[in-house]
C-alpha cells in the first residue's frame, strides 16, 4: 500500500513539475523584425527594420523586435532571457543587444537590455518607454504605433537624444524599476473563468488529499501545493480580484 501511494506521489510531482516547467518554443531569428504574432503591417516592419539597421550601422547596437501571440505560462521575463540569450544579441564582449518583446494574446510586453547598455537605457528608461509611450498604443488597438514609438524611444534615449518617455511620466502613478508591464487583465468570460476554476481546484484538491493522507512523505508534496493554492486566485480572478478577495477576507 506505501509503495503505491509513493507512486502516486512521483507521479503528482513529475506532472507538476512538468506542467510548470512548460515553457514556449524559441522563434528563429530571421531578422531585425520577428513578427510571428502577425500584429504589425508589412511598411511597418520595413521600416522599423531600416531604423534598427541604421542605429547598428551608427553604433554598433543590435536591437531586435519580437512578437509571438501567446508564451502559456512561462513569465515574460523568463521567456526574454532565454530568447535573448538564443539569438546572442549584440557584439561579443560589448554585450550591446535590446530585445523588444510584444505578446498580445498575453497582454506582456518586455524590453530586455544587455549588460553593456544597462547604463545607457536603465530599467526605469525601459519602463517609461513601456508605460507611456507603447501602452497607451496597444490599449487603444494600434500595434504599429506602439512598437514604432516604442522603438524610436529606445533608439533615442540609445543614441544620447534624452529620455523621449520621460516628459509624460509626471501624469503617470510611480513605477518600480521593471522593464517589462502586463497591460490588462485576463481576457476571459466570467463562464471560462469558472469553468478554469473548477478543473484547476479539482487537480489541486486531489494532490492535496494525496499529501494529506500519504504517511511520511505526504507533508512535502502538502508544502510544495501552497504557492500553487496562492496563486489560484490570481490566475482566476487576475491580480485585481485577488486583491479586492483577500482584502474582503481579512475584514
Amino acid at each position: 500500500m506505501r509503495t503505491i501511494w509513493a507512486t502516486l506521489v512521483s507521479l503528482a510531482l513529475v506532472t507538476l513539475v512538468a506542467s510548470s516547467a512548460h515553457a514556449a518554443d524559441v522563434p528563429f531569428l530571421t531578422g531585425r523584425v520577428v513578427d510571428n504574432a502577425e500584429i504589425l503591417k508589412p511598411v511597418t516592419r520595413e521600416k522599423l527594420t531600416g531604423v534598427l539597421k541604421a542605429h547598428e550601422q551608427a553604433t554598433g547596437n543590435q536591437v531586435a523586435i519580437l512578437t509571438v501571440p501567446s508564451i502559456g505560462g512561462e513569465s515574460i521575463e523568463e521567456f526574454a532571457t532565454r530568447v535573448f540569450d538564443n539569438w546572442k544579441l549584440g557584439q561579443k564582449g560589448k554585450d550591446n543587444g535590446v530585445l523588444v518583446i510584444v505578446v498580445p494574446q498575453d497582454r506582456k510586453m518586455r524590453i530586455e537590455v544587455g549588460y553593456g547598455l544597462e547604463g545607457t537605457l536603465p530599467d526605469v528608461a525601459a519602463s517609461r518607454i513601456i508605460r507611456n509611450v507603447m501602452t497607451p498604443a496597444f490599449k487603444a488597438g494600434d500595434y504599429d504605433k506602439g512598437v514604432s514609438d516604442g522603438v524610436g524611444a529606445i533608439v533615442a534615449q540609445l543614441e544620447g537624444k534624452g529620455e523621449v518617455a520621460a516628459a509624460a511620466d509626471t501624469s503617470s502613478p510611480a513605477a518600480g524599476s521593471s522593464s517589462s508591464m502586463h497591460f490588462n487583465e485576463p481576457n476571459l468570460t466570467w463562464p471560462e473563468r469558472i469553468l478554469l476554476g473548477a478543473f484547476i481546484f479539482g487537480i489541486l484538491g486531489v494532490f492535496t488529499f494525496v499529501g494529506v493522507m500519504t504517511p511520511g512523505v505526504g507533508w512535502f508534496l502538502y508544502v510544495f501545493l501552497i504557492p500553487f493554492w496562492a496563486m489560484f486566485p490570481i490566475m482566476i480572478l487576475g491580480v485585481r480580484g485577488a486583491m479586492v478577495l483577500l482584502g474582503s477576507g481579512s475584514l
